[in-house]
């Protein structure tokens, strides 16, 4: 019996270290600054942020050619269209609406497996109508295009819905 309780007691003892190791590894690796809402999310002179030099970006207004995306173009009230955009992200898998205004829309998607953060924004011009998009990844250089797909996948979501 005591054979069974020492091979318990390493077994356990090695999965401590494990987590020990693993949380102390992913602190170095992503520090929780990185975890932190980016002081270039929002409007600014009517202008979503640019895009950083890393691959893990994508925006609608004064993009370079790596980052660019088309903004959506809607043909109904601009109300109609915010309102049906709220709709289809409540359907977006892991992503979360945290800032609703007039003109702007915040949300936040995770990864399945680690929980990344993504921040993903939609601005309504007020005399255009066209919904300018942005969406970054907070860590890492690349988001193996993740984010653009994402875009992409709601731009086909309201074209659907005839906006």
């Amino acid at each position: 019996m005591s054979g069974l309780l020492r091979a318990f007691a390493q077994r356990f003892l090695l999965s401590i270290t494990c987590v020990i190791f693993l949380t102390l590894t992913s602190s170095l690796i992503f520090p929780a600054a990185a975890w932190a809402v980016s002081s270039s999310l929002g409007l600014n002179n009517g202008h979503l942020s640019s895009c950083p030099a890393s691959d893990n970006c994508v925006v609608s207004q004064n993009a370079d050619s790596k980052h660019a995306i088309d903004p959506i173009p809607y043909h109904v009230d601009r109300n109609a269209a915010k309102e049906t955009l709220l709709k289809v992200l409540t359907v977006v898998p892991r992503t979360e609406v945290i800032e609703d205004t007039d003109n702007y829309i915040h949300a936040l998607s995770k990864s399945r497996i680690f929980k990344f953060v993504d921040d993903v924004e939609f601005y309504f011009p007020p005399h255009e109508s066209v919904i300018h998009l942005r969406s970054a990844s907070r860590v890492g250089e690349s988001d193996l295009g993740v984010n653009r797909r994402r875009l992409e996948q709601i731009r086909l979501a309201l074209k659907d819905l005839n906006i």
